[in-house]
């Protein structure tokens, strides 16, 4: 079976799922107060766009234990956002579905992370090995 080529980072389903999450965020964001404008909203949606962010920047990197560690970090903020989502759902902010949405997309991109990033270490492992 051929390996798939990856043309851009777009082209990860990682970061698809990343992107799902930060887009429905940023839709929950949206009916925040005034009030929550400067505190959970804007850490909901700093840790929502670091997971596609970070996954782009590991992707730009040369070296696979880089990337790895840039994945890695994306896999920390989907957690950071579920953690911000539960937090909204303590302090009556968020309804509780929303936060079930979350888990399901958070499940979802910590899933496809694991998965690229054990990819990206046996490419690595391969690498070392064929010299």
């Amino acid at each position: 079976m051929a390996e798939k080529a990856f043309r851009t980072f777009e082209d990860l389903e990682c970061w698809q799922a990343c992107r799902e999450l930060r887009m429905f965020a940023a839709r929950v964001c949206r009916g925040f107060s005034k009030e929550e404008e400067y505190r959970l909203k804007d850490q909901i949606l700093r840790s929502a766009r670091s997971t596609t962010a970070n996954i782009a920047e590991g992707y730009g990197r040369f070296h696979y234990q880089e990337n790895i560690q840039y994945c890695r970090h994306a896999r920390g903020s989907s957690y950071e956002v579920l953690d911000h989502f539960i937090t909204g759902v303590d302090e009556d902010l968020i309804p509780e579905v929303s936060l079930s949405e979350c888990r399901i997309l958070v499940e979802k991109s910590v899933k496809l992370l694991n998965g690229y990033i054990r990819y990206l270490e046996s490419k690595k492992k391969n690498k070392s090995t064929n010299r």
